[in-house]
């Protein structure tokens, strides 16, 4: 393997507009307009509530029990980026504590998501540093072996490269590529004004079975309605 660091990712003058869009679209709905794309596996979890964020992503690969790259990483951070970090698939260490959290901060990082682990969470909490990540583990890592920054890698289940935005959120983190960023956030807009006439059907009493028409698909799966019940 080949470790490197590459010290630049795309970006454009559109990128904190880019991201406040998508924080506010949130993951269900970017996810959605995506086609079900991008979204990391489900134990990828927050650490903290009500709390969303999106950004371009600082890829970070680190290697068994050491958070070197993660170090490295910083200073590779400008205002609003996200540390997505990885880590190998069967290690239990906690990578990232109330110090790391501490130079995030002063960096202006938004948060990290980390397939892998955390420790020092009541005082990352405290600092109000928002937190993705697989586990917590009080287990230390070191700080000598090499890994990769801002390369295409795996995180959470799904692929992701420097400089792709990600979003997150309660119900967890999608990807979106760089490249697909202002089409997934009209068909998100889309969405969202699909939404709200569909929010309104619903408080005006209609059933969603009859405005999705979904009695159709009942009866052409076989589902079959019974008068009376079951004695």
């Amino acid at each position: 393997m080949k470790y490197e660091i590459f010290k630049n990712i795309e970006r454009s003058s559109r990128d904190e507009k880019y991201s406040q869009l998508l924080s506010e679209y949130g993951v269900a709905t970017v996810s959605e307009a995506q086609n079900k794309t991008g979204i990391m596996r489900e134990y990828i979890h927050p650490l903290q509530q009500n709390v969303s964020i999106a950004g371009r992503a600082i890829t970070v690969e680190c290697t068994a029990a050491d958070n070197l790259m993660i170090h490295a990483a910083f200073e590779l951070c400008q205002k609003g980026d996200i540390l997505v970090v990885s880590t190998p698939e069967h290690t239990v260490n906690g990578y990232f504590g109330e110090l790391m959290a501490n130079s995030a901060i002063q960096r202006g990082i938004a948060g990290l998501v980390i397939d892998g682990g955390v420790r020092d969470i009541k005082a990352i909490r405290e600092l109000g540093f928002p937190v993705w990540a697989k586990y917590v583990n009080v287990l230390g890592t070191t700080k000598k072996n090499p890994g990769i920054i801002n390369k295409t890698m795996k995180c959470g289940g799904t692929y992701i490269t420097g400089g792709d935005f990600i979003v997150c959120d309660d119900d967890g983190v999608v990807v979106v590529e760089s490249q697909m960023v202002e089409k997934v956030i009209e068909n998100s807009q889309k969405r969202v004004e699909k939404e709200v006439v569909t929010r309104d059907r619903i408080k005006s009493g209609e059933l969603s079975i009859n405005f999705y028409n979904l009695r159709p698909v009942l009866s052409e799966i076989g589902v079959e309605y019974k008068d009376g019940r079951v004695v």
